[in-house]
């Protein structure tokens, strides 16, 4: 959805828009304007607050008028956004022929456009975002003064109108995103010469790159991402002197990467993941003095990663994984001063993180994972010194080294720690108590051993943990009951604020998923381990808790009634352990649970059969002998092997990786703001 990055455009235009709209308090509104507008209400069935039986309808909330005319004054805004409006867009709204601004954006219109709207001469401003319009576009537009058109969010199908533009020669600014557009981008876009913006992005567009679009001198920002494209980027690119954003991510572009960066001379942000592009990285791109945002995640590009950090003084994001690129990992990034976010995850570096990229300090964001590093006691020795280091995502790497444990590094901004699926050996490390606003921390799917720390209730930003799939022993420590990130909705509040991206993924790697951190469910995950010991009733405390696995431990006793405190549990997996007692009737409180396990214990007594438990299937209780109320499945002695992950949702969360692609659009939208003074309103 491109409302944000647009709203700016929108504010100047309606600023800039000039009309007296004070005159005579004795004029009242045109007849005509009046039945058009009553009309239009009339089509409404929610949400507009008219007084109809008001002759003066410039009074009416949302609109303007001018005083042109000598006996009445004429409509020409009609600005109803973001008011919960439901309903249809009459006929009747094309008789404002004195309209020059239209917004009814952000409300739940549906119904299929009338084409007479396309045919008022003064409109300069149109502005139909997320809405649930459908149908195709009418066709033959005339609008000889417009500026500025939004249709992005929608469902309109068809193929594009290019007449929405050719027709004046005014027009900057077009956004066709976010809808069902199938097609080739048509040719006579290239008429459209005034244009500046264009966002075709989110669409089921196909065909090769739109020549036509070399014709745009002017265009500044282009955006064809998540459609169908396919073939070449041709070295033509060059002509689109003046663009500053290029995003042709997610589509099927191929071949090599034109060398014809070096006449893109205002491009900053190059956003081209998830194609089939190949070959090696363009000279005059790696040379680039004025890239800022660079994305060409989940291609099959080759060769060594040689940025030329002292020509690319301006590169602040580079996203470089998923690709084919060979190392060793060279320490030439490391010139790269201002560099906040880098992802060099899955290609074949090898080797050891240089030492140099302790010479990194602005960065925040690194993720090094599926690289076949070695040493991770010199990698951390290293990374320690990049002060401002939130987030560090080494997993697959390091297979079968010892995790360093009698050294003192210092990681005291971390917020997110993610070395999964590396075979570690050793225990969880006492230096990594000194980083108290840790939010994140996955080691699952190592070696490790020994006891959990109990100071790890000393991090009141934690809200997910995964140590699942090792070998820690010794109970669960009392104190993980007490943790603030699970417990408090104001800290839990500050993980919403960190919004960098993540990825999870399967036990092999694949099936990748974006996820912003806001997007993981609060976990607690301590499944496949040694651990003995009872359940602590204060883990009722965790009110934030969305997660609790401990499945396939010898955790013993009996199942708390306070379990039933946990009121925003989803998933709560007690099986392959030796809990005895009854199965309290408490738990049915817990109204959002919708995965629940308990075999293969020695539970006894009735099964609950209020709230959420009639959802779950016999399997959630089998292996219980003595569990009775429901037709549980007969107890069979065998146990899943340890480590084996199920093949259900939840298992897909096990591993963390962190990706920037999207980071790196979000993050250019936000330098824009201050670049330009925008202000954005973050809604929760």
């Amino acid at each position: 959805m491109q409302y944000s990055k647009l709203c700016f455009t929108f504010i100047l235009l309606t600023i800039s828009f000039k009309a007296p709209f004070t005159g005579s308090e004795n004029l009242s509104c045109s007849s005509y304007d009046l039945t058009s507008l009553t009309n239009f209400s009339s089509f409404i069935d929610y949400g507009l607050d008219w007084n109809t039986s008001d002759s003066d309808c410039c009074t009416w909330i949302g609109v303007a008028c001018d005083n042109s005319t000598v006996s009445s004054k004429r409509v020409v805004r009609l600005e109803l956004g973001s008011r919960r409006l439901k309903g249809r867009i009459s006929e009747s709204l094309a008789g404002l022929d004195q309209l020059r601004i239209l917004n009814l954006s952000q409300n739940f219109l549906h119904g299929y456009l009338p084409a007479r709207l396309f045919h008022l001469q003064n409109l300069e401003i149109i502005d139909l975002s997320n809405n649930d319009f459908a149908g195709p576009i009418p066709g033959g537009s005339n609008l000889s003064s417009i500026r500025y058109i939004d249709i992005s969010g929608n469902n309109f199908i068809g193929s594009v109108d290019a007449t929405l533009c050719e027709s004046s020669s005014y027009i900057h600014t077009i956004n066709l995103g976010n809808n069902y557009f199938t097609g080739e981008v048509p040719a006579n876009f290239g008429r459209c010469s005034s244009l500046q913006q264009l966002f075709l992005n989110d669409n089921q567009l196909s065909g090769s790159f739109p020549k036509s679009l070399w014709q745009l001198r002017n265009l500044r920002i282009l955006h064809l991402q998540h459609n169908l494209v396919s073939g070449p980027l041709n070295d033509e690119i060059g002509k689109l002197s003046n663009l500053v954003e290029l995003d042709i991510s997610s589509n099927r572009f191929s071949g090599i990467l034109p060398d014809a960066f070096e006449r893109l001379e205002k491009l900053e942000n190059f956003f081209a993941g998830s194609n089939n592009f190949s070959g090696h990285l363009p000279k005059s791109l790696v040379n680039s003095p004025y890239i800022i945002f660079l994305n060409l995640n989940n291609n099959t590009l080759n060769g060594a990663i040689n940025l030329n950090c002292s020509a690319m003084v301006r590169l602040t994001s580079v996203d470089l994984g998923s690709n084919n690129f060979h190392g060793p990992l060279s320490d030439v990034i490391s010139s790269c001063q201002r560099l906040t976010h880098l992802n060099l995850a899955r290609n074949n570096l090898g080797g050891e993180v240089p030492f140099a990229f302790k010479n990194l300090q602005a960065l925040r964001f690194l993720s090094l994972s599926n690289s076949s590093l070695v040493n991770i006691s010199s990698a951390l020795a290293t990374l320690q010194h990049c002060r401002n280091l939130t987030s560090l995502i080494l997993s697959f790497n390091f297979h079968d080294e010892q995790m360093p444990r009698n050294v003192n590094f210092h990681f005291t901004n971390l917020r997110a720690l993610v070395i999964p699926y590396c075979e570690l050996r050793g225990s969880i490390p006492t230096w990594l108590s000194g980083s108290q606003m840790l939010q994140l921390l996955d080691l699952s799917w190592n070696r490790l051993s020994g006891t959990i720390p109990f100071w790890l209730h000393e991090f009141n930003y934690l809200f997910y943990m995964d140590l699942s799939n090792n070998s820690f022993t010794g109970e669960i420590p009392e104190s993980l009951t007490e943790l603030q990130g699970l417990n408090n909705m104001n800290t839990s509040a500050e993980r919403d604020s960190l919004g960098f991206p993540l990825f999870s993924f399967g036990a092999d790697g694949s099936k990748f998923k974006y996820k912003g951190i806001w997007g993981f469910r609060p976990t607690l995950d301590l499944s496949y381990n040694k651990l003995t010991g009872p359940l602590w009733p204060g883990f009722g405390n965790l009110k934030e808790l969305h997660v609790l696995k401990l499945k396939e431990n010898h955790l013993s006793g009996a199942i708390p009634d306070s379990f039933s405190g946990m009121i925003n549990l989803e998933v709560l997996d007690l099986s392959y352990n030796d809990l005895s007692g009854e199965i309290p009737l408490s738990l049915e409180k817990l109204s959002f649970l919708s995965k629940f396990s308990v075999a293969y214990n020695h539970l006894q007594g009735d099964i609950p059969a209020g709230g959420q438990f009639l959802t779950f299937p016999p399997s959630s209780f089998e292996g219980n002998e003595g569990l009775h109320g429901r037709q549980p499945t007969p107890f069979q002695p065998q146990q899943a092997p340890h480590g084996v992950q199920l093949a259900d949702e939840e298992m897909t969360i096990i591993g963390l990786q962190f990706g920037l692609g999207v980071m790196s659009g979000f993050l250019f939208t936000v330098t824009l703001c201050f670049a330009t003074g925008w202000v954005f309103a973050k809604t929760r």
